[in-house]
This record gives structure tokens, sequence and C-alpha cells, in this order.
């Protein structure tokens, strides 16, 4: 198995290219990533600045109890902090590392040739890679539409319903 993005401190075009291809091949890493993606956006994350432009460069890496998979950002579009801080009482860990990202120059001339090769050269880009781990009870709570909070078990979707049917403000004006 090789070295993930994390461990080896550079990422390289092609293999995010194969990352994604594994990924669209498997039917259980989609609908994982789908209720990792779930989980952000049920806390809200998406909500903080450039959140919503990563990409998704590596993972769901599935473990016993946790998931984790790691995003990319163009150096200048870093993700907003204060999001990843949505998640630590949630039990999850969010790492940030400054990264170079290698992509081939756009060909137009022969000189942008490897020399000797028909191998377009590479230039490097400042990235910002964020690795989110997440236990896997959170994505299964977020999941069935509920979540403990100070030890009671709420119901996400009967919530949203009383906001919706104006509930909450009905308190207040009686």
């Amino acid at each position: 198995m090789s070295k993930s993005f994390w461990e080896d401190g550079s990422v390289n075009y092609w293999q995010i290219s194969k990352t994604i291809k594994d990924l669209y091949l498997s039917d259980s890493s989609v609908n994982i990533l789908l209720d990792f993606e779930r989980v952000l956006d049920e806390l809200d994350i998406y909500a903080f600045e450039n959140w919503e432009i990563g990409e998704l460069i590596e993972g769901p890496n599935v473990g016993k109890y946790l998931v984790d998979c790691t995003f990319m950002w163009l150096g200048e579009n870093m993700p907003d902090p204060r999001g990843a801080k949505r998640l630590l009482p949630f039990d999850c860990n969010v790492q940030y590392q400054k990264s170079k990202l290698s992509i081939p120059v756009k060909v137009k001339s022969e000189d942008d040739f490897k020399s000797g090769t028909k191998v377009p050269k590479q230039e490097e880009k400042d990235i910002w890679l964020v690795k989110i781990t997440m236990p896997k009870n959170l994505i299964k709570d977020v999941m069935t539409g509920s979540t403990e909070l100070e030890g009671q078990d709420i119901d996400l979707e009967e919530l949203d319903s009383s906001y919706e049917q104006g509930i909450d403000t009905e308190e207040v004006t009686r």
C-alpha cells in the first residue's frame, strides 16, 4: 500500500486522480463519504469561509471506530479554522498541514515537456490539507437523525419539524 498524502507531505495530481477513480468504483466508499459529508453539513461547517470548495483527495479510510478523509484547498483559500472547531465537541480530530501540489503544465510547445520525453513538466502550487477523523458512532447518529446532547437523545427530524411549525416562537409570544 502506498503512503498517504498526509504521511508523504506532497501531493501529486495523478495520485488524486487514482483516488477519485477508486472511490467511484466502490459503492460502499461513496455511501460512507455521503454519510461523512452529511455530518459536516448538519454541523454547519459549510457556513464558514472556503469549506464548501475543499476537494477530497484521500479517503474515506474506515477503521474499527473511526473514519478519516483528507481534503485539499489551494493556498490562498485556506478553510476558516472556526468551522473545524464545530467538530471538536463531537470527538472529531482535525489536522491542518501546508503542502505542495504538483500539476502538469499546459503544453504549448516542445519546451513544456521533460527533456527526451512526451511527459509534461510539473509545476507546484501551495495547498492546505485538512484531515478530519470522525467517530463512526457520530456518523450513525446523524444518519439515523438523532444525537445525544448532555445525556439526552434528541431527534433531529423532530427538532427541524418544530422550527418549521414555528413552535420555537410560540412560547415567546404567549
